[in-house]
């Protein structure tokens, strides 16, 4: 029997919700259906929400530590759910993924230093590694059966010794490929052999469909672990980004001690006390909630890609390995990035991310967010449709 009705439409508007009223200021209009921010339309595990209300009942808001039980689920959830047997000791708590992308380029890396990414990918990436004035180096990937895949022999011949570091994101955003523990294994052996340092954004390593398997790349073994720095948070899988609470994770205590201190520099000393409230109840608690809400949103991806093979001729979507993010192949319609836009915008009234967004790599693509109502997502579909006939 499921608990939850993922169906009910919740009216997001005016709660300052970056998707839904932020629209007018990033695409110029708000007559748009907004499919564009990573986080899902659905109320968080019961009791993440009853817990922070317990918390904000109690009626004092003083500076909060973290305690042992915090630790203790977050170290739970991850050998329960991954096999990964983490130490309290590895991890560093952190507002976010993207903050301690920044954390973890600076401390790592110096201004001018070279800095690799596979690309298409995530944004920040390439944000973080320019914003903090080091060399962005880019590592094409090809796209190809519905997944990306690396090629890890062109990627060794970029490392020059110049290279001092690896952003990497497993499972992948945007086009939601899971690496299989092969190709990790593969990827994580060359770093090793050539001192490379790697920080893992593994972000949406809950969020993987039937047939798949998130690997943490730092699970792998020692060595590929001393060099690698895991960032995890519980913020997509259970819809609280707005929370800001995350995690790097690192064996490597040289690197761990490096990263505390200028954390320390920075006057960072701990999270937001909801922030940990709302950790320590989704990894405590939030399993049943999660297997309804991925099931669903399977279901959504399966929908979504059947109907634009059916119904929107030109385009390709394959179903993703993981993430709640369609990407959506448009390279065939012929149509420049702008017209594209354009025809989304004025046309279908919708609002999705351009692939180009995540590197030059993506033009063409379109990202679609699936994590919401059946409703929402026919709607935004026969947007689409609408927009591009």
């Amino acid at each position: 029997m499921k608990t939850y009705d993922f169906n009910e439409y919740i009216n997001r508007l005016n709660t300052s919700s970056v998707k839904w009223d932020e629209t007018a200021r990033v695409f110029g209009t708000s007559d748009v259906l907004p499919m564009w921010v990573a986080d899902m339309d659905f109320q968080a595990p019961k009791e993440v929400t009853q817990a922070i209300i317990t918390k904000a009942e109690h009626g004092i808001f003083g500076y909060t530590s973290i305690s042992p039980s915090v630790h203790d689920a977050v170290l739970s959830w991850y050998q329960k759910q991954h096999g990964w047997k983490m130490e309290q000791e590895w991890l560093t708590y952190i507002s976010g993924v993207v903050p301690a992308l920044s954390t973890t380029i600076q401390t790592l890396s110096n201004p001018g230093d070279k800095v690799i990414v596979f690309s298409p990918v995530y944004y920040p990436f390439y944000d973080m590694i320019t914003y903090n004035d080091r060399k962005l180096i880019t590592s094409p990937m090809e796209y190809r059966d519905g997944r990306y895949h690396m090629d890890l022999h062109h990627f060794e011949a970029q490392l020059d010794g110049d290279v001092k570091l690896l952003l990497f994101c497993n499972p992948h955003n945007p086009g939601g490929t899971v690496w299989t523990r092969e190709e990790l294994e593969q990827l994580g052996n060359i770093c090793v052999k050539h001192k490379l340092m790697i920080v893992s954004d593994e972000i949406h390593a809950d969020l993987v469909f039937k047939n798949h398997k998130y690997t943490p790349l730092a699970s792998i073994s020692e060595d590929i672990s001393m060099v690698t720095v895991t960032c995890i948070a519980p913020t997509k899988t259970f819809n609280i980004a707005g929370l800001q609470v995350s995690a790097m994770v690192t064996s490597n205590r040289s690197i761990r001690e490096k990263l505390e201190l200028f954390m320390k520099k920075q006057g960072h000393f701990t999270l937001n006390m909801l922030g940990i409230t709302a950790m320590e109840a989704a990894y405590t608690h939030g399993k049943p909630w999660l297997d309804e809400v991925l099931a669903y949103i399977e279901e959504n991806m399966d929908y979504a890609v059947d109907y634009i093979h059916k119904e929107i001729p030109g385009i390709f979507a394959s179903k993703p390995e993981g993430t709640y993010l369609l990407w959506i192949d448009c390279t065939k319609l012929g149509l420049e990035e702008d017209e594209l836009k354009r025809r989304l915008l004025h046309k279908g009234k919708l609002a999705l991310e351009s692939g180009s967004k995540f590197g030059k790599e993506g033009n063409g693509y379109l990202r679609m967010n699936v994590a919401c109502s059946k409703a929402t997502l026919q709607e935004g579909l026969q947007r689409l449709k609408t927009a591009l006939e």
